[in-house]
């Protein structure tokens, strides 16, 4: 049984695809190009990306594929926090718009998030919860805050008080 197990992950693994930008439309891929642009910019060397930076999710409730774009797990060079600070995680939202185009909506850190239940009602859009630095709550650092957002096609960011 073990023996079984191990042979499919191997199998699952060598048929893992690694990450390719140019498989996403071009408003993602000018979204993955930060990450080039922020490396090349601290001389850190080759970008990294892990297999799920990008996140394909209806998020409109539209039918349409829209974006997360999580650089929680990408790397320059040698460095891991370069795209992560005490904030989070440098997150991008994008949707898609009915012409097919891609729209960012959300540019910010974040610690974690997570996708709230489906709603019930047909096409209404999904709501992310977002852990978010304890200043954007009022506090400090380490505070728990969290903020939640229904994801639609207008661009959205969080504020410090």
């Amino acid at each position: 049984m073990l023996m079984l197990a191990l042979f499919t992950s191997a199998a699952r693994a060598e048929d893992a695809k690694p990450f390719n930008p140019s498989d996403y439309p071009p408003g993602v891929q000018k979204a993955l190009r930060y990450a080039n642009e922020e490396c090349t910019g601290q001389d850190g060397g080759e970008v990294t990306f892990a297999p799920d930076t990008v996140r394909r999710i209806d998020l409109t409730g539209d039918g349409r594929e829209d974006y997360i774009v999580d650089f929680q797990d990408t790397k320059c060079g040698d460095r891991e926090t370069t795209y992560c600070g005490t904030g989070g995680c440098v997150m991008k939202i994008l949707v898609t718009l009915p012409d097919g185009s891609v729209r960012e909506v959300f540019d910010g850190n974040v610690r974690r998030y997570k996708l709230m239940a489906r709603p019930m009602k047909r096409g209404a859009a999904r709501t992310v919860r977002f852990d978010l630095h304890g200043g954007y709550c009022g506090g400090f650092g380490p505070q728990t805050c969290f903020k939640q957002k229904a994801i639609t096609a207008t661009p959205f960011t969080f504020k410090q008080p």
